[in-house]
């Protein structure tokens, strides 16, 4: 582990707004990091317009469709791992929402890179990690040890980021959803109360109008 001096934030929002607080929570997050020392990796549109709009800096800007692909999630987490195996930063985050159910997301920080040490893996049907430690047995890998590795662990960078797009534009439509119906129930609600009040002055108007025939009437005869 070396000294975070610098550290990358892959920021990841939506497209569009309507969608409720899920890009304020995201940005309230992204806010506590500090802008001298982070740069940002953005996925939507509403997070770079985040960073532009609060001059932070910026290293790279994707988007991604309503229905992520992995050929997607493949560049981010490419260009955040070339990051810090180059030594620009020290550290990578991921900044995205969680998607708990319909009625729930939840934003929150994960940590990206560096992969901390892996314990308690377990296999159905694989021997357990005692058992292999104490193991004397010798194999031959081909390619090597570290080849193997290098690829599952760049595999399973790609397979983290392409889960993060996926929840997020779960969060992004179920949030969108539950605005919406909210929206279309406050309207439903207010054309009630006006139309009571429209019933309840033209009701007024009428008895009025009945009065002053019922007076003029009465004053004539």
């Amino acid at each position: 582990m070396r000294e975070v001096r610098k550290r990358a934030v892959i920021l990841v929002s939506t497209d569009r707004g309507l969608s409720g607080p899920l890009n304020t929570n995201l940005f309230r997050l992204a806010a506590q990091f500090d802008p001298a020392t982070t740069v940002f990796i953005t996925a939507g549109k509403r997070a770079a317009q985040f960073i532009a709009r609060t001059r932070r800096q910026l290293a790279a800007e994707y988007t991604f469709t309503d229905s992520p692909v992995f050929a997607e999630a493949r560049p981010i987490a490419n260009f955040a791992r070339d990051l810090f195996l180059s030594g620009e930063v020290d550290e990578v985050k991921v900044v995205a929402t969680r998607f708990i159910n319909t009625l729930s997301q939840q934003a929150g920080v994960v940590e990206f890179l560096p992969i901390g040490e892996i314990r308690g893996l377990k296999i159905d049907g694989a021997e357990s990690e005692a058992d292999v430690a104490s193991a004397t047995t010798e194999f031959l890998f081909a390619p090597s040890p570290e080849a193997v590795l290098s690829f599952m662990l760049g595999h399973y960078l790609n397979i983290f980021i392409y889960r993060v797009l996926l929840e997020a534009k779960a969060s992004e439509q179920s949030a969108r959803m539950v605005a919406m119906k909210n929206a279309t129930d406050n309207a439903s609600s207010l054309i009630e109360d006006l139309t009571l009040e429209y019933n309840k002055l033209r009701q007024g108007n009428i008895t009025r109008e009945l009065l002053d025939i019922a007076g003029g009437q009465l004053g004539s005869a």
